[in-house]
């Protein structure tokens, strides 16, 4: 111990790091909160804002590499693989290839749900205690089909997510979409809808979060990297943080996409692959929509906030490209322009893109890491890092301070993504 209550070093100021500090606090610890960037920065700001409990099937499933192959030879299709001699690229890949079928599909979906389902209730807890302010809105999400076979055919997955999660959506036919949702055009096949999920603004929830942990005595410590852990015995005494020695009791690495970069700090190399996505804001059109919308068609998110609608997608493999590509925003404002009754219209106030952390289970990791007993990982949440972050938060104070887990960690432990 360093004296007084005990210290805790988060190295990721993303919104999982974020969460840690909020329940360590919570617990009665003290908090150092590190980010080689900006905390609240990278791929935790200009997200979609989806609190998606309905999200609980994993990318590896069946069907998926055939779909994923034709989606890469259309002409702007919003799936790509940049090909490249990346060793770790192709043994991700192939560890997802291995996935696609049902008996791994469900076991990824029964590890994700928990985590998706617990942040839920705790984030209308921290809402409704005023401890955030981040528009937070309970108006669930709509899955939108131009196409009356693609709507019907959901039906499968959809069966799977009431049979096995009790997830399941609402069909919509034409007239009651309309009803329900009346910005969307008037010429659309119907909808799935799921009434449970939710959706907020994701900067204001960071810049909220800060605020409060600011307030509660968290020092934030910006532009320092990890680059390296004094390790006695198998135990982390210090970091280094960009040339200053920081001591500690516990660690937590919540790095997101970065965490394989830090493979020697860290003396395993956790199998993540950056997953690019793009957002774009836009003016709200004259008919907003009020519900958060999923195009399954054209792979767009819709996502209505207070100022401005978000538009999001794609998913690329391309390693670090840094490039802010104009063919890919297209993707978005021309993807959504069919759907809604009202264009788009105005000028683009936002254009960003970030990487998402992706494991090939889909599942986070969540737990100590080897070899190292008082360093843990929070990290690997894929394209759910704002849906499950909470829970994250609250399942790693368990772990560091010995509580009662409230939910079984067992599926999210680093050992299954190491090397």
């Amino acid at each position: 111990m360093t004296g007084g209550s005990p210290h805790t070093l988060i190295v990721g100021g993303g919104v999982i790091g974020v969460a840690c500090a909020h329940y360590l606090v919570d617990a009665g610890c003290r908090v150092t909160l590190v980010d080689k960037g900006r905390v609240g920065e990278a791929c935790s700001h200009r997200n979609c804002g989806l609190v998606c409990p309905s999200h609980v099937l994993p990318l590896a499933m069946p069907g998926v590499i055939r779909s994923s192959i034709k989606a890469m030879l259309m002409p702007g299709g919003a799936f790509r693989i940049r090909p490249r001699l990346d060793p770790a690229l192709w043994r991700w890949l192939w560890r997802f290839a291995r996935r696609c079928n049902r008996r791994d599909m469900l076991s990824s979906g029964r590890a994700i749900q928990p985590l998706l389902a617990s942040s839920r209730r705790l984030y209308r807890t921290l809402v409704e205690q005023g401890d955030l302010d981040c528009e937070w809105q309970e108006r669930g999400l709509l899955f939108v089909y131009r196409d009356r076979e693609a709507l019907d055919a959901y039906a499968t997955e959809n069966d799977v997510l009431a049979a096995e999660f009790d997830e399941g959506a609402r069909q919509l036919g034409p007239e009651e979409l309309l009803q329900l949702e009346p910005s969307v055009a008037d010429d659309l096949a119907g909808a799935w809808f799921y009434e449970e999920d939710a959706h907020l603004r994701p900067e204001r929830l960071l810049a909220s979060w800060r605020t409060s942990l600011e307030s509660r005595d968290v020092r934030i410590v910006e532009g320092r990297e990890l680059e390296a852990l004094e390790v006695t015995g198998g135990v982390a005494t210090s970091a280094r943080v960009s040339g200053e020695t920081v001591e500690a009791d516990q660690f937590v690495v919540a790095t997101g996409a970065w965490t394989p970069q830090l493979a020697e700090v860290l003396g395993c190399r956790v199998s993540i692959e950056p997953g690019k996505g793009y957002s774009v804001i836009v003016p709200r059109p004259r008919s907003c929509p009020r519900i958060p919308i999923i195009l399954p068609e054209r792979r767009v998110v819709v996502t209505p906030f207070e100022h401005g609608v978000r538009l999001g997608s794609i998913m690329e493999f391309s390693g670090w490209d840094e490039r802010l590509l104009p063919d890919r925003l297209r993707l978005l404002t021309d993807g959504v322009r069919p759907y809604l009754r009202d264009p788009i219209a105005g000028p683009i106030s936002q254009e960003w893109y970030g990487w998402r952390p992706m494991t090939s289970d889909s599942t986070p990791v969540i737990g100590r890491c080897p070899g190292l007993a008082n360093v843990c990982l929070a990290t690997g949440h894929n394209m759910l890092g704002l849906s499950m972050a909470p829970a994250t938060g609250r399942l790693i104070t368990e772990m560091i301070t010995g509580a009662e887990p409230h939910l079984d960690p067992a599926p999210y432990a680093a050992e299954r993504v190491v090397a």
